[in-house]
């Protein structure tokens, strides 16, 4: 395993990490001569990466997807008017 200065990693760490996972091989750092920190690369994946669509033909669509699921008149905010009235006639003052 090759071994690299801390402050020599710290000067160059974007660079070692791609050594890392290009090479695959781990990277220790150390300071004053005594190990700090190894840099491994990741541990290959058992899934299959996921690609755009692998959905595809999976869903049936049933009815009207775009239109309101129920009927306009009972919404209040489709209602003539304003829900309240901003001047009750109980609040005017009589001169």
């Amino acid at each position: 395993m090759d071994e690299i200065a801390i402050s020599k990693f710290k000067a160059t760490c974007l660079a070692v990490l791609e050594r890392v996972r290009r090479t695959k091989q781990p990277i220790r750092v150390t300071r004053f001569g005594k190990p700090v920190a190894e840099i491994v690369p990741p541990a290959e994946s058992d899934r299959p990466k996921r690609r755009l669509g692998t959905l595809g033909g999976t869903m049936e669509i049933h009815g009207d997807i775009v239109g309101p699921i129920g009927d306009e008149s009972d919404w209040e905010a489709a209602q003539e008017g304003p829900p309240w009235d901003p001047f009750p006639k109980d609040s005017k003052e009589k001169k």
